[in-house]
């Protein structure tokens, strides 16, 4: 992956993931030591970050990337591994600010955004188990209707691949659960191994040109025609900036950190199933995802352990014990698990927006910052979206896509750092009981 890496040292590593445990060599890019000079630094080591670097060094321009840990490691290294068409929720609210047509474009490009990644993938030849087929899980009838309208929608925009709408007594053909009332299948939508995928990307940033840091937190940022970025150890001088930390942002910049609200999300992943029983749950071997407000997401690794996540949480705090906490809810929909073995368990922060439309665009105040940032649990497509569409800004080769979703307003959450948590939780609270009526 990269020629100059060395074996990760102790306290350095990935949080312990099964995809921690699963991954590519993880090469150590060096600290930042000494002042450099570049056309563009980008904050942040995921796949906002690295899509956003590999873009512009395509370009020509030259770029510095500073990660404060490992590349990878937030959300983008351990998240659910799913790839699903689209980007926000509910898009046709915008209409107001973007248009009709604005909003057609935004749907056109959350299609987009999914094939981004299929193209990186095969272009890089990333080996992260990338696998097609997907199904939207309708809990109850009136999901099944909306699953109606956006099959229909996705006709209406020309979507090439395969989807079908399924009743009750199919649902066993995608899932071995009596829970679920019907489905969607989108054969253009699938699942992988993301930190592979991120660990892909950061080599080819990396052959494009751009030059990666590890272990290199930013510490301070002087604004200006020209932007100093501070690290403990050195700096970098660049004409532009791009902050791309989402969830953990923190108070690097307080005014974006405060239109974003870091939620907690978990996964299990049991021992090794055997092929009949991974078989008997997911027989096509799709990524899942229902349709509740606390929602379950679950799909089958490569060596068919089942990887189930949800339970969103907004208070802020993490389960003591995410096996304990995560289990029960894979019982209910997996029973015949019972005697299966968990073999690791861990959870970090996505980045939630208010309206749950990527916020991408720049600083008012300072047209020089660009940042990318709460993807809303769609983040495996929409970052690498956001990468294409911020080196086409930077790069002054506008397709009109920035400019969309520059438009769109992005409020503040109430309470500041300490109570937006806890305000939203109650928030949220309100929407799971609105689910029971």
């Amino acid at each position: 992956m990269n020629a100059g890496a060395q074996p990760s040292a102790p306290g350095h590593q990935h949080i312990a993931s099964y995809y921690a445990a699963s991954s590519l060599p993880q090469p150590d890019y060096p600290v930042l030591r000494g002042d450099l000079v570049a056309d563009v630094c980008v904050v942040g080591g995921g796949f906002s970050g690295l899509n956003t670097a590999l873009e512009l060094a395509e370009r020509g321009l030259s770029v510095i990337l500073l990660e404060a840990r490992k590349i990878g490691w937030g959300a983008s290294g351990r998240n659910g591994g799913q790839l699903i068409r689209g980007v926000g929720h509910g898009l046709d609210q915008f209409a107001n600010v973007i248009g009709t047509d604005g909003v057609r474009q935004m749907k056109l490009m959350g299609l987009e955004a999914v094939e981004i990644v299929r193209q990186r993938v095969a272009r890089f030849q990333i080996p992260c188990d990338l696998t097609w087929g997907y199904c939207d899980l309708a809990n109850k009838p009136r999901d099944l209707e909306g699953f109606a309208e956006d099959a229909e929608e996705l006709r209406s925009l020309g979507y090439r691949y395969e989807t079908r709408l399924l009743q009750a007594n199919e649902m066993h053909s995608v899932v071995g659960s009596e829970r679920y009332v019907g489905g969607l299948i989108d054969m253009g939508s699938g699942h992988l191994h993301p930190l592979n995928l991120a660990l892909g990307e950061a080599a080819a940033a990396e052959e494009m040109g751009a030059v990666l840091f590890e272990q290199s937190a930013v510490t301070r940022i002087d604004y200006g025609l020209e932007i100093k970025i501070h690290t403990a150890k050195g700096s970098v001088r660049a004409k532009t900036l791009v902050l791309g930390c989402n969830a953990y942002l923190n108070q690097l910049n307080p005014e974006l950190s405060g239109k974003v609200l870091p939620a907690g999300s978990y996964i299990i992943a049991t021992e090794p199933l055997s092929e009949e029983l991974a078989h008997s749950l997911l027989p096509q071997n799709m990524a899942v995802c229902d349709q509740r407000v606390a929602l379950d997401y679950y799909r089958l690794s490569a060596d068919r352990r089942l990887l189930f996540g949800g339970a969103c949480h907004y208070s802020g705090r993490d389960p003591k014990d995410i096996a304990a906490y995560m289990r029960p809810k894979m019982l209910e929909v997996f029973p015949q698990l019972g005697s299966v073995k968990i073999d690791y368990q861990w959870g970090g922060m996505i980045g939630i927006g208010a309206n749950r439309l990527p916020q991408i665009g720049r600083l008012k105040e300072q047209p020089n910052v660009y940042y990318a940032q709460a993807y809303s649990g769609h983040g495996v497509n929409a970052t690498h979206l956001a990468g294409k569409l911020l080196a086409e800004a930077i790069s002054g080769q506008h397709s009109g896509g920035f400019d969309l979703f520059a438009k769109v307003p992005h409020i503040t959450f109430p309470g500041g750092q300490h109570l937006r948590s806890p305000l939203l939780a109650f928030g949220m609270l309100w929407h799971r009981l609105k689910e029971l009526v």
